[in-house]
């Protein structure tokens, strides 16, 4: 039996298991990418760079999954608000904080039992590629307790 602990959210197995839930998802597209996972408090939780991933992506992944957790809600939705016009608009190119703010996809919060308890960041292929291995991650974990 999996569970939380109060202080960071999403467990170190749990973590494990998004990334493996992840890298299974994008390797099975044939993608490489790299995969991050934060805890509640924000912190880098897990980390996989699979062989051959760009270098490039490493610091997009931490981004995204930071970007998640910091707003709770999915990185391209952050996106929508922050277009010219947007209540958010010109959010991505504040840099107030320890990472940068992304608004594309694949960065997504993680919920157990309704509560978030981290997020995960993708990055390596095209937004929707990234968007639907964040999503295995993420699912992989949903309702346990």
């Amino acid at each position: 039996m999996t569970h939380l602990t109060s202080q960071s959210g999403i467990t170190l197995e749990q973590a494990r298991t998004v990334v493996e839930a992840a890298e299974k998802a994008a390797a099975a597209e044939g993608l490489r990418m790299n995969v991050a996972v934060v805890d509640a408090g924000n912190n880098l939780t897990a980390f996989a760079r699979m062989d051959g991933a760009w270098l490039g992506s490493i610091d997009i992944a931490l981004d995204k999954a930071s970007t998640a957790r910091a707003f709770d809600m999915p990185t391209e939705k952050l996106g929508e608000i922050a277009q010219p016009g947007g209540p958010a608009y010109g959010i991505q190119t504040l840099q107030g904080g320890k990472s940068n703010v992304v608004v594309f996809a694949g960065g997504l919060p993680i919920s157990v039992d309704g509560q978030i308890v981290g997020a995960i960041g993708v990055s390596g292929g095209m937004p929707d590629q990234d968007r639907t291995v964040a999503a295995a991650g993420a699912e992989s974990v949903q309702g346990v307790s």
